[in-house]
C-alpha cells in the first residue's frame, strides 16, 4: 500500500493529506512497472558478463579439464612418435639389414594423408586449433604405424624364406681354389690390360687352364647366355632371386641354357679365353639390385676363417685385371 502524501497549507499553517486521483495512481503503477522492467533487462544483459552462473562455471571447469586432457594426450602422442621412430630405425638398420632388404624410403614413411578440408569442420569449434593439431599428430602417427606394420609383414615373409635365401646367396668360389693361388685381380680400380689406365674392375679374375670347371655359386635360374667376340665373350648370368645375380665371363664352353634352374656347386661351363681377355681366366661378378659389389665378401661357405683372411689380404693388393 502506497504511503499518503501531505502538503503544507501556509494559511492554516497545517499539513493536509493530498488526495490522489486514479490517473496519478495509474501513472505511479506504470512507473514502478517500467522501473522493474528496466532493472530486469539490465540485470539480464549485464550480469552474465560480470557474474558466472552455476551452469557457466560448471562448463568452464569442464572446458579447462578438456584442455588439460588434450595437453596430456599430446604428450603421449609425442612419446609414441619417439617409440615409433626407434622402431623405424631398428627396422631399416637391423631387421632389414639382416635379411638384406632395402630400407623403406623416407618419402614412403612420411607420406601425408589427403584432404585439404579434412579439418575444416573443427575450425569453428572453441579450442579448434588445439583439436586440429592433435588430430593431425594422431593421423600422422596412424599412417606411420600402418607403414611400419607393412614393413614388418615383409620382414616376416623374408624370415619365412630365410632357408631359401641361404641357398640362393652366391656364397662359394666359382672355381676350385682352396689354396688361393688362382686369384689374379680383385674388385676395384685396376689397370686395364689393353689401355694401361686405371679403370673400375667390377668383379674378380681367377686364372685357370682352359677347360677348368665353373660352378654356380648359388641356387637360381639362368637369365642370360651370350656368345660374343668382344667384351665378356661367352658368358652366363644367373638370377638367384632376392636381388642377387652372378656373372661368369670368358668361358670356353657353356653347359646351361636360358631359363634353366641350377643348384649351388653345379657345373655351368668351362674356363676359357673368349672376348676381351689376355689369358685363360674366369671373370666373376656378384650384383645386388643390378649394382656390382665386391665378390670377396661372399666367399663364406667354402673357406676357413684363415683362408678368408688370406683372400681379403690378396684382394687388397694392386694388380692388373685380365679383361
Amino acid at each position: 500500500m502506497a504511503k499518503p502524501r501531505y502538503s503544507f497549507n501556509p494559511q492554516s499553517l497545517t499539513f493536509t493529506e493530498e488526495q490522489r486521483s486514479r490517473k496519478d495512481k495509474a501513472w505511479l503503477v506504470v512507473r514502478y512497472v517500467l522501473a522493474f522492467v528496466i532493472i530486469s533487462a539490465i540485470s539480464y544483459l549485464v550480469f552474465p558478463f560480470v557474474i558466472d552462473t552455476p551452469e557457466v562455471r560448471k562448463l568452464k571447469r569442464e572446458n579447462q579439464k578438456l584442455v588439460e586432457n588434450f595437453d596430456h594426450i599430446n604428450r603421449r602422442v609425442d612419446n609414441l612418435r619417439l617409440v615409433l621412430e626407434d622402431l623405424q630405425h631398428r627396422d631399416d638398420n637391423i631387421y632389414r639389414t639382416i635379411f638384406e632388404a632395402e630400407p623403406v624410403p623416407t618419402t614412403v614413411r612420411n607420406v601425408g594423408m589427403g584432404g585439404v578440408d579434412r579439418y575444416e569442420q573443427l575450425e569453428q569449434m572453441e579450442n579448434g586449433q588445439l583439436i586440429i593439431e592433435t588430430s593431425q599428430k594422431l593421423d600422422a602417427l596412424a599412417q606411420k604405424a600402418y607403414i611400419q606394420s607393412r614393413s614388418f609383414d615383409e620382414i616376416i615373409a623374408l624370415a619365412q624364406r630365410k632357408e631359401e635365401l641361404v641357398r640362393c646367396v652366391p656364397a662359394i668360389m666359382p672355381i676350385s681354389d682352396r689354396n688361393l693361388t688362382r686369384m689374379a685381380s680383385s674388385f676395384g680400380m685396376r689397370i686395364h690390360p689393353f689401355y694401361k689406365v686405371l679403370k673400375m674392375h667390377t668383379g674378380m679374375d681367377f686364372t685357370a687352364p682352359t677347360g677348368t670347371e665353373i660352378y654356380a655359386t648359388g641356387d637360381g635360374e639362368v637369365c642370360r647366355v651370350e656368345q660374343q667376340q668382344r667384351g665378356y665373350g661367352h658368358n652366363v648370368m644367373i638370377d638367384h632371386g632376392f636381388g642377387y645375380k652372378s656373372l661368369y665371363a670368358h668361358m670356353s664352353k657353356i653347359n646351361v641354357r636360358p631359363g634353366q634352374k641350377v643348384k649351388r656347386g653345379q657345373v655351368i661351363g668351362l674356363v676359357g679365353n673368349t672376348g676381351t681377355s689376355v689369358a685363360p681366366h674366369l671373370h666373376y661378378e656378384v650384383r645386388i639390385n643390378d649394382q656390382p659389389v665386391d665378390p670377396v665378401n661372399y666367399y663364406y661357405n667354402d673357406l676357413t676363417p684363415e683362408q678368408y683372411d688370406r683372400m681379403i689380404e690378396l684382394a687388397s693388393m694392386p694388380t692388373q685385371s685380365f679383361d
